[in-house]
């Protein structure tokens, strides 16, 4: 049905129900990025706060390798060269003399 004139037209209710149905999605869709865009945000969240928990303990690695390799230099000096039994705490010097 073509109209000839330009006088005002009234929808149909149906056309009408269509363009709201069409309202209904619009918002749906944007009611969907907000929600995902919120997710993303506090998952951006949560790996800065993994990044920090890593790098604290990447620094905790550093350090206490630091202070193993201290200590090892140290029992070198005072005991030399050999093997430490852990579970005895018996220390058997090397061959080396």
């Amino acid at each position: 049905m073509e109209i000839e004139n330009k006088s005002e037209v009234k929808f149909s209710e149906e056309e009408l129900g269509k363009i709201k149905e069409f309202q209904q999605k619009y918002l749906d869709i944007q009611m969907g990025y907000g929600q995902i865009q919120i997710t993303r945000s506090r998952l951006e969240q949560q790996f800065a706060g993994l990044d920090d928990a890593h790098d604290k303990l990447n620094e905790n690695l550093v350090d206490t390798q630091t202070e193993e390799r201290n200590f090892i230099e140290e029992i070198n000096k005072k005991y030399g060269d050999g093997v430490l039994n852990p579970e005895t705490g018996v220390f058997t010097p090397s061959d080396k003399a």
